[in-house]
């Protein structure tokens, strides 16, 4: 399984993020190395559709990809529609993530 944590620099939510997915995994009895991603400029941003920071992607997949309604892409901080925690994507969404995935390995 392929984890990607993808921030700016000084992006305050960048730790949470990452001890999320971290929990989330361990939760799930998966082993797999959080690849964390720093996206210098805007020419990385659009080459790497970074919807802002922190970007959480499992396999590739951005952990909220349904939730986005536009395709621009910027060095950002992100905010996530229905989340409790500003800056972090709702737990349930990484889970989720995390289970099809581990779905997908198995099929």
């Amino acid at each position: 399984m392929k984890v990607e944590v993808l921030y700016v620099a000084e992006c305050p939510s960048h730790p949470a993020a990452v001890e999320l997915v971290r929990d989330i995994l361990a939760a799930e009895g998966v082993e797999a190395k959080i690849h964390e991603v720093l996206v210098r400029d805007e020419g990385m941003a659009s080459e790497l559709g970074f919807a802002g920071s922190p970007t959480i992607r499992i396999n590739g997949r951005d952990v909220a990809e349904e939730s986005r309604d536009d395709q621009s892409f910027a060095l950002s901080c992100r905010l996530y529609p229905g989340s409790h925690q500003v800056g972090l994507p709702p737990a349930e969404l990484v889970h989720g993530a995390v289970l099809k995935a581990q779905q997908g390995a198995r099929s």
